[in-house]
C-alpha cells in the first residue's frame, strides 16, 4: 500500500514542471485531460465499481459546468466558491438518475433511460435562455481563485491539479472503505449482496451521488478552461468519449481512468493537423485497446508490476 501511494504521488509530481515547457496550447490540452480525469473517475464508479450499465454521466458533467457558469456570471460568486455547489448540484442530479435502478431497472433498460436523462438535460439547457444562453450558449468570466484571476492556462494548470489529487484521494479512500467494498459485492452478485444484509438501494444512490459530485466538479473545471458553454459541448459524442476514456483505461480501476483520459484526450490533437484523420485514429486507438486488452491499459501496467493493479480490479 505504502510503494501504492508513492507511485500515486509521483504522477502529480512530474507533471509540475509542465507549465515551464509547454505552449499554451498544449498546456490547454494538458488542463483538458486533467479535467476529464475527474470524468473518469466518476463515471468509472457507477459503471466499473457498481457494475451498472448507466450513462448519465455527461448529464453530471454539463450539469456541474452550467452550475458554476450561472453561479459565476448571475450571482457574481468567484469560481473556486462555484467548485463544491457544482459537485453537490451534480450529486444531485446522480440521485435523480438513480431512480430507475432503485426501481430494479437494470441492463439494457438502464443505459437507455440514463442516456434519455442526459438528451434532457441537454434539451433544457436549450430551452432555457434565461439561464443558459439557450443555443448561443453562456459565455464564462475568468476563474478566480482567492482573489487571483486565472487568464493563462498554465495558472489553471496548477488549480486543477490541486483540485483532481484531493478529488483521486479522496474518491480511493472511499473506494478502500467499507462503502467501496460494499459496491464490489453488489457488483459481483446483488441478490447475494442483498442476502448478507447490505442495504443495495442505499449503495446505489450514494453510488450515483458520489458519481454526480466527482463529475460536477469536472464540469466546473471545464467551464473555467473553455470560458464559453454551448448545449451541443454535452452531446452523444461527448459521451461516447467518456465512455471510450474508462473502457481503453480499466473497468474499475482509477489508475485507468487517468491512463484513459490521457489516451483518449490526447489523441485527436496529435493529429491534429490532418484533418480528418484525427477522428480515425481515435476509433483505431479504441479497436485495437477492446482487441487485445479487453482489461483496458492498465491491465497492461499491472503485468509489468502490481503495484498498478488496484484493489478492485479483477484479472478473471
Amino acid at each position: 500500500m505504502r510503494l501504492t501511494r508513492r507511485a500515486f504521488w509521483l504522477l502529480p509530481l512530474l507533471a509540475l514542471p509542465l507549465p515551464l515547457v509547454l505552449n499554451q496550447y498544449y498546456q490547454y490540452v494538458v488542463n483538458l485531460i486533467l479535467v476529464y480525469v475527474l470524468v473518469g473517475v466518476g463515471f468509472n464508479i457507477v459503471v466499473g465499481n457498481l457494475g451498472q450499465l448507466a450513462f448519465s454521466n455527461v448529464a453530471f458533467f454539463g450539469i456541474g459546468a452550467y452550475a458554476s457558469a450561472i453561479l459565476t456570471t448571475k450571482l457574481g460568486m468567484p469560481w473556486w466558491l462555484t467548485v463544491i455547489p457544482a459537485g453537490l448540484i451534480g450529486a444531485l442530479a446522480g440521485c435523480a438518475a438513480s431512480i430507475p435502478a432503485l426501481r430494479g431497472v437494470r441492463l439494457f433498460y438502464l443505459a437507455i433511460m440514463t442516456l434519455a436523462f442526459g438528451e434532457l438535460m441537454r434539451w433544457s439547457y436549450i430551452r432555457t435562455p434565461v439561464l443558459t444562453g439557450g443555443s448561443m450558449g453562456l459565455s464564462v468570466p475568468p476563474a478566480e481563485v482567492l482573489g487571483w484571476t486565472l487568464t493563462r492556462d498554465d495558472q489553471k494548470f496548477y488549480v486543477f491539479l490541486f483540485i483532481v489529487v484531493v478529488v483521486v484521494v479522496c474518491t480511493n479512500r472511499i473506494l478502500e472503505s467499507r462503502i467501496g467494498r460494499a459496491f464490489q459485492a453488489i457488483k459481483n452478485d446483488e441478490k447475494a449482496a442483498a442476502a448478507m444484509a447490505i442495504a443495495t438501494s442505499r449503495y446505489f444512490l450514494l453510488a450515483f451521488a458520489l458519481s454526480g459530485f466527482v463529475v460536477g466538479i469536472g464540469g466546473a473545471m471545464y467551464a473555467a478552461l473553455v470560458g464559453h458553454l454551448s448545449p451541443e459541448a454535452f452531446d452523444l459524442v461527448q459521451l461516447i468519449q467518456q465512455f471510450a476514456i474508462i473502457m481503453v483505461g480499466g473497468l474499475g480501476s482509477l489508475a485507468g481512468s487517468v491512463l484513459g483520459a490521457i489516451l483518449i484526450t490526447a489523441t485527436p490533437e496529435i493529429f491534429r493537423d490532418w484533418p480528418g484523420f484525427e477522428e480515425l485514429m481515435f476509433g483505431v486507438v479504441i479497436v485495437l485497446v477492446i482487441m487485445f486488452l479487453p482489461r483496458g491499459l492498465v491491465s497492461l501496467l499491472a503485468r509489468i508490476h502490481p503495484v498498478f493493479k488496484d484493489r478492485f480490479y479483477q484479472d478473471d
